[in-house]
């Protein structure tokens, strides 16, 4: 059988603050200010919080945020389970949640995936995917998604008698065969061993390209998203902080928190003094404004200096990636190495240096005991970003 490629999906801006998202009115999916609460939460506990997103034809976005920031309760909004509070869910330019209008899950033409499968104990693997098909619809499609996803022969299965990645397989193929163009999949490979959730994740998009299908994969594992989806949706709190392809997103993380949860990076406390930007591990300046570009440009204030200005009382941050940091050894260090992670090429230490803790990568030949004293600098060529507003920062002294 031969393999597809895969065709890029379109590129989307960068959302411009939280909340928003590119919206292209024929896309398979399109979610505008939506806005969901649970019947019995308290009255300012909502689950999602004015939204907006949408799916482009062959697109597979990656929805990350750490646990009850919404990421299910918006497949289920999707797919039909749940009723908005607010907003309206499209689908292939139809809308089938809205204030006057509702559609039932079984009419959207929308596959989920769970992360326990949800496979019928009392079929065969034929019959759970053959299960969404009206009586006498042509089966050529699930006799061929079988096929696709390296199924075939073992049709008179039960899912007992499956392996977890054949059980998931058989889950996707269900899902798949009734001809869904969209697909939503809630953490599908979170139950499986290493091995065989690498090999799935990389399957997938060539399965999406195969069935001409759009999908929004859950997971809580930014690796996973980044490596195998076009476009990447961070949720916090029900708020959409950023929407963007993996590239933008480690490049120029929209909120402090994306760059926290997402990239892992070292979020530290920022003082400003004048043009200065001080922190526990050393000194930064906002970077050069750019050169004027017409008449009267060079007596408009400097932007970026007017949004840092403004926040004077707020509470700056600045980000730094864990491998812009070097660790010395040193007996009167006023750092200590709190513990440290094996990755197999390198090491992950967890420092302590005053009131903060930070993260660092260093290479396995710098193998430091937990408990040393140290002092850690930042590497002279190392750029960083101050939040709110993501400004780019060059080093003027380390420690």
């Amino acid at each position: 059988m031969s393999v597809p490629a895969i065709a890029p999906a379109p590129v989307r801006p960068i959302a411009a603050a939280a909340g928003s998202a590119a919206l292209a009115e024929g896309d398979p999916v399109v979610l505008r200010d939506l806005w969901h609460r649970y019947p019995h939460a308290a009255a300012g506990a909502w689950t999602l919080r004015g939204l907006n997103l949408s799916l482009a034809a062959g697109e597979l976005v990656g929805l990350l945020g750490p646990s009850g920031c919404g990421k299910t309760t918006l497949l289920r909004l999707i797919a039909g389970f749940e009723r908005p509070s607010r907003g309206t869910v499209q689908i292939h330019g139809r809308e089938v949640a809205g204030e006057q209008r509702w559609l039932a899950p079984e009419r959207r033409g929308v596959g989920m995936v769970f992360q326990d499968y949800a496979l019928f104990p009392h079929l065969e693997a034929w019959g759970n995917v053959c299960f969404g098909l009206r009586p006498g619809e042509d089966r050529s499609r699930a006799s061929w998604l079988l096929e696709l996803l390296g199924l075939k022969g073992l049709e008179r299965r039960y899912p007992h008698e499956l392996s977890g990645g054949q059980r998931q397989r058989l889950a996707l193929a269900r899902a798949l065969a009734p001809g869904n163009s969209v697909l939503l999949l809630d953490e599908p490979f979170s139950n499986l061993d290493v091995e065989v959730r690498l090999r799935l994740r990389s399957e997938l998009p060539v399965v999406l390209a195969e069935c001409g299908a759009s999908a929004l994969l859950v997971t809580h594992d930014p690796e996973e998203a980044m490596a195998i989806c076009h476009r990447v949706a961070v949720l916090r709190d029900g708020h959409l902080d950023q929407c963007s392809t993996p590239q933008e997103l480690v490049l120029r993380p929209a909120t402090a928190f994306v760059g926290r949860f997402v990239l892992q990076g070292n979020l530290l406390p920022v003082q400003r003094q004048g043009d200065q930007l001080r922190t526990d591990l050393g000194v930064f300046a906002l970077d050069s404004p750019p050169a004027p570009t017409g008449p009267g440009e060079s007596d408009r204030p400097d932007p970026v200096d007017s949004a840092v200005e403004s926040r004077v009382d707020a509470e700056l941050q600045l980000l730094l990636s864990p491998d812009g940091l070097e660790l010395q050894p040193r007996i009167t260090g006023r750092c200590r190495v709190l513990g440290r992670e094996f990755l197999g090429h390198g090491w992950l230490y967890r420092v302590a240096c005053g009131a903060i803790t930070v993260r660092l990568r260093l290479p396995l030949e710098q193998d430091h005991p937990p408990g040393l004293a140290c002092e850690l600098q930042i590497r002279p060529e190392q750029r960083a970003l101050l939040y709110p507003g993501a400004h780019s920062v060059r080093l003027l002294a380390s420690p």
